[in-house]
């Protein structure tokens, strides 16, 4: 009789797939959605070989007897209907349950110099980790190895740190609430504050840069918001792609007749026109519902001119109506009662001058005045945004901007308005909550010392930026991370995997083969962990864990299958495994923890009471519960007790761009990837076929240089440090996006952006907005320069000089 372990599992060496391909250009006219959705969920459930058991299991995603979708933080509707997926949804869920498996036998095939050769995409598609493995430098291979003794050799290593601030720890958005919270208490109790987490890398600046305007780092509104919205703008976001179930709120809003503005500077087809997979009429008819009813290409790097633009409009209105004995169209009351800083955001806006807008974001007047128009005649608005706002050197003021224009005219505390920055991973808001901070509070930390009895560290921790510079200086002598695939994710690529082969240990809790496991520490741990998925039994009995979605709502999450191999555990089970070794006397119940996650949910209601109380009873309710949000309640916990306006000088147009030459990409995701996971080599909505090494230009921009449609290209970055950051033979897509604007996919121009091209105030890489020079492609120059991508050297042989960054 087979067993889950090997039941239908391919146990091969390895699953043939190229590394990557030559990129074919197709147009692309189907709207987003449709039956294409459909044909590719059966595709991704097919090469994963799991095409029964994910039919089946896709049923229960997102139900309140389910699981959590390990994708995107979308919330679910409180009235679910047994179709709560999305096909990039079902594509998390094919890639959890894949029957294909990394083996024992697999790594003593491959040495780790071989498997490095290889693409991101080659390695996540050869499946599931079976066992926990260590590196071997002799010969350069992965050898299992006990699970106790990867708890007592991490406990060895980090009880002989000089400083408990020489051990760094990284978080997924993926590790459950229960997990994240168990793991900054060890972290904690150890003795730092350094978590970097992928928040830093993406939202940072909603999480920084919110606060200061009203009082939390979280959105403001929930799922039932949308059908009460007059408006809703979406800038910087691709939902079709990044949260696909986002789709079926804007093609309701549609449909009643909501407009519907979008300001990005590719035409993403998600956001011109959907065709439901849950309407029959649609799937029927191969009709569609138009998304956008206002589609404002800005450039890249123009938001901050755009949005004071939207807002200097809306004052010449005000003023105008004012003067001529009309009603103002402000919110005199709200601004009066609950905001600071008004009377100095109209003299900026006043000191901003036209030229400067129009020049930087872009746009036309004619396009900034009809966003005003939109937005002046609706009572009630909702503004969402992603990375696209985020990922700037001035992310942080970006965030702010929207929450001035929203104030303008009171939408917070009322239905159908407010603030909607869309996460990404599924719970990386949760984690936020809980405490994976390196910038805690004192009243946080407080609290921890009150329920556990420690003295926690109160200095600030390293966030991202800061631990790969730690790592190059030799600051940070053992790394782990909880899930995710740090080193493919972060920016300065080189930098990155030349500062991780300086560490002494680096430990990787994962649920598949990834970049992180082939560039890595001196030594080096894989502790392979069940997925969302998978049935989690502890000694108690079956256990559920809980999540945090993008709207504040905490619901629970219970795996449906058995795990593929004996040899996993839960996150919670290899933290505890791990403060174990390395505290034996800590005078914390890890055992009681382990066995039992309730345990954990009560410690969490104990330091934060206001938040969870009550937390395993109201998480077992359908839907779960939603965290308090006080500006839905008109509460600001600023300084001034008020919502602020806060001010940005000028237009935040990059000095390097006044260089014609210069222009600014912005790294993307296809729409066959998940943050850094690949599902297959296809962005069938752009119209990109069986490759990813493509950028995309403006016709003019692509003259100018004498580039032509479909010729290889090199990209260069622009940077102040004075070093070479080159990626090359791009092919060139001629696509919809402004003058002086690019696009290109990541992580493979990670390499470009260097470590200190970032958001001043959180540090988060501006991903979104690298300088860069495209010229026609040197076929040779890989052979005098740097190693090409996917073919960097082992931790035993690196090749080639790194260069020292600095940091700022």
């Amino acid at each position: 009789m087979s067993t889950p372990e090997t039941a239908d599992a391919k146990l091969a060496s390895e699953i043939d797939v190229p590394d990557d391909g030559i990129p074919v250009f197709e147009t692309y006219d189907h709207p987003a959605g449709s039956w294409d959705a459909v044909f590719a969920t059966a595709r991704a459930l097919r090469e994963q070989s799991v095409v029964l058991k994910g039919s089946d299991l896709l049923h229960k995603m997102n139900q309140p007897d389910g699981f959590d979708c390990p994708g995107c933080a979308w919330p679910d509707p409180k009235h679910t209907s047994s179709f709560e997926f999305c096909e990039n949804g079902a594509k998390a869920v094919a890639f959890e349950l894949t029957s294909h498996r990394v083996t024992r036998e697999f790594f003593a095939s491959h040495t780790v110099r071989e498997l490095n050769g290889h693409s991101d995409y080659w390695l996540e598609q050869q499946g599931r980790l079976m066992d926990p493995m260590r590196y071997d430098a002799e010969t350069d291979r992965y050898v299992p190895i006990a699970w106790e003794d990867a708890f007592a050799l991490i406990g060895r290593e980090l009880r002989a740190l000089e400083s408990p601030d020489h051990a760094d720890f990284y978080t997924s958005g993926r590790a459950s609430n229960e997990a994240a919270f168990l793991y900054q208490l060890f972290v904690r109790r150890f003795g730092t504050n350094n978590f970097p987490d992928c928040s830093n890398m993406c939202h940072e600046p909603t999480s920084v840069g919110l606060p200061e305007s009203i009082g939390i780092g979280k959105g403001t509104v929930l799922l039932e918001d949308f059908a009460h919205a007059d408006a809703i703008f979406i800038i910087g976001q691709n939902p079709g792609t990044n949260s696909p179930r986002m789709l079926t709120e804007l093609w309701n809003a549609s449909r009643r007749g909501a407009p519907i503005v979008v300001m990005n500077p590719l035409r993403e087809r998600a956001l011109e026109r959907f065709a439901a997979p849950q309407s029959p009429i649609e799937m029927a008819t191969f009709s569609s519902t138009r998304i956008a009813s206002q589609y404002c290409q800005v450039k890249v790097g123009g938001d901050v001119a755009a949005l004071k633009g939207i807002m200097k409009r809306v004052l010449e209105v005000h003023e105008a109506a004012v003067a001529a004995g009309e009603d103002p169209v402000l919110d005199l009351l709200f601004i009066e009662q609950h905001t600071h800083g008004f009377d100095a955001l109209v003299e900026d806006m006043r000191r901003t001058s036209w030229g400067d807008i129009i020049r930087v974001s872009g746009l036309t007047l004619d396009e900034i005045e009809r966003m005003a128009h939109v937005y002046l005649h609706a009572k009630s608005v909702i503004i969402c945004y992603g990375m696209g706002i985020t990922q700037h050197r001035h992310g942080s003021e970006n965030a702010q901007q929207i929450a001035n224009l929203l104030m303008l005219r009171g939408n917070f505390g009322r239905p159908g308005a407010g603030i909607c920055p869309v996460r990404g991973h599924s719970n990386v808001q949760g984690n936020r909550t809980v405490g994976i901070d390196e910038k805690p509070s004192a009243t946080f930390l407080d609290s921890m010392k009150k329920v556990f009895g420690f003295e926690p560290p109160r200095n600030h921790g390293r966030s991202v930026i800061d631990t790969i510079a730690a790592m190059r200086d030799g600051q940070c002598k053992y790394f782990m991370g909880l899930g995710g695939n740090f080193i493919a994710a972060v920016p300065d690529k080189l930098v990155a995997e030349a500062a991780i082969r300086n560490v002494d240990l680096t430990v990787a809790i994962s649920t598949k083969l990834n970049r992180g496991h082939v560039v890595h520490g001196k030594q080096a741990l894989i502790l392979p962990c069940l997925a969302r998925t998978d049935i989690d039994m502890q000694a108690t009995g079956r256990q559920a864990i809980t999540v945090e979605d993008s709207m504040s709502m905490v619901h629970a999450s219970s795996g449906l299958v058995h795990a593929p191999s004996k040899h996993l555990k839960s996150e919670v089970s290899i933290v505890c495994g791990i403060a174990r070794a390395t505290l034996p006397n800590s005078g914390i119940d890890w055992d009681g923890f382990e066995a039992d996650y309730d345990l954990i949910r009560d410690r969490i209601e104990d330091v934060f009471p206001a938040l969870f109380a009550d937390y395993n009873h109201r998480v077992r309710k359908p839907g779960g519960f939603h965290l308090t949000t006080p500006p839905r309640d008109r509460i600001w916990n600023t300084p001034t007790g008020r919502a602020n306006f806060l001010m940005f000088e000028g237009v935040a147009e990059d000095p390097r761009v006044a260089n014609k030459s210069v222009l600014l990409l912005a790294t993307l995701r296809s729409h066959n990837q998940y943050n850094t996971t690949i599902y297959n080599l296809d962005d069938r909505y752009r119209g990109v076929f069986g490759g990813r090494m493509v950028v995309f230009m403006n016709d003019g921009d692509m003259a100018d240089r004498a580039i032509t449609a479909e010729s290889l290209v090199d990209i260069e970055a622009v940077s102040d440090d004075g070093q070479k950051r080159v990626v090359r033979g791009f092919k060139v897509k001629p696509y919809q996006i402004p003058r002086g604007s690019v696009g290109a996919y990541y992580p493979e121009t990670n390499p470009l952006l260097p470590l200190s091209h970032h958001d001043a105030q959180s540090k988060c890489p501006a991903a979104k907005s690298i300088p860069v020079l495209v010229t026609p492609h040197v076929p040779d120059a890989d052979q005098r320069e740097e190693p090409p991508e996917h073919q960097r050297t082992s931790p035993q042989d690196p090749t080639g000089i790194v260069p020292k960054v600095t940091v700022p």
